[in-house]
């Protein structure tokens, strides 16, 4: 079922700078403005939506909080996606690629006008695939380490086996030192650099990461491990061993060895109780006992997933549909 219409009146806000929500909106009618400051002059910039177009797509896919006020000039009809809605429906309409890249480019154009180069292409005859390429590009030669980071890892996954994916998976590791970097000479309590983050040491870690990411998005999963577990026994990186100890179990389970996927998810667990992925790791060792027939142990996972999961989450929603598999 397609997401419905939801009707804004006049002079209300749709979301406010700061907020962190996973929601993607489409105008369908009426008139919405965000309303951001410029970094460096600190001057407000309006940036008006037009009538078929996306927006807050950058923070909700990247999980980070709105850059923007998104006011209502005139009463509206707007589309709200989850991300996964979102990304099933762009996945089914390539041209839908494009439009995310024209909305990136008009963002871009107050201080590099030049960027327009890249979409003044007909739409039909443009490339979506070299147009988000060139994006990330853009990105990371203007130091817009986060926005670089973006554009690259969704090229990974629309384009997982893609003309620049190798580049890209380089980018990747690039900009990751470059944005760490910059943290480490901040202000703040938050900006204390770690004892192992020497800018080619993290470049070396990031590297290896996104290539085994590379490898996984093209179901090379054998050779994904590989690289994985490479990065768990040098071990000088908390933050790559616990991203890789995640994607080790996704591996396992692409696999079909489940019984090794839930010892690393059970592992992993113990050893980061808080982390990001948590709820996910829990869904993956019901999923794996739910393939192992040992139908009773994946109900009580699920139902641990949905006592801690909020209830819009991605994984509350697989966590249900599998419950009513089971017990359907």
């Amino acid at each position: 079922m397609s997401p419905k219409p939801i009707q804004y009146k006049s002079n209300s806000i749709i979301y406010f700078k700061g907020d962190i929500t996973e929601k993607v909106y489409i105008l369908k009618s009426g008139k919405v403005n965000l309303v951001s400051n410029d970094i460096e002059t600190g001057q407000e910039i309006h940036d008006m939506i037009q009538t078929g177009e996306f927006f807050g797509v950058k923070s909700a896919l990247g999980k980070y909080p709105r850059e923007e006020n998104a006011v209502v000039l005139q009463d509206s009809l707007v589309i709200s996606f989850s991300v996964p809605e979102f990304e099933q429906f762009v996945l089914k309409n390539t041209r839908i690629i494009m439009k995310m890249l024209k909305v990136f480019s008009n963002q871009l154009r107050r201080t590099h006008k030049q960027v327009q180069n890249l979409l003044n292409a007909d739409e039909q005859g443009a490339d979506p695939e070299e147009g988000l390429f060139k994006i990330g590009e853009y990105y990371l030669k203007s130091r817009r380490f986060a926005q670089a980071l973006y554009a690259f890892r969704q090229y990974l996954t629309y384009y997982p086996s893609g003309a620049y994916a190798q580049e890209v998976t380089r980018y990747i590791a690039m900009a990751e030192s470059k944005a760490q970097n910059i943290e480490v000479k901040g202000q703040g309590p938050s900006s204390q650099p770690r004892a192992s983050s020497g800018p080619a040491q993290l470049s070396d870690v990031a590297k290896l990461y996104y290539n085994a990411v590379s490898l996984f998005s093209q179901q090379k999963y054998k050779e994904a491990l590989i690289e994985f577990r490479k990065i768990m026994n040098d071990g000088q990186d908390e933050e790559y061993n616990a991203k890789s100890m995640f994607e080790i179990g996704r591996c396992f389970f692409s696999l079909n060895d489940f019984d090794q996927c839930i010892a690393q998810y059970t592992a992993l667990i113990q050893k980061f109780p808080k982390h990001p992925d948590l709820l996910d790791s829990l869904f993956y060792v019901g999923s794996s006992y739910e393939k192992k027939g040992e139908r009773e142990r994946a109900i009580s996972f699920y139902k641990k997933i949905l006592a801690m999961a909020p209830a819009d989450s991605t994984v509350n929603r697989k966590a249900k549909k599998a419950l009513r598999n089971l017990e359907g």
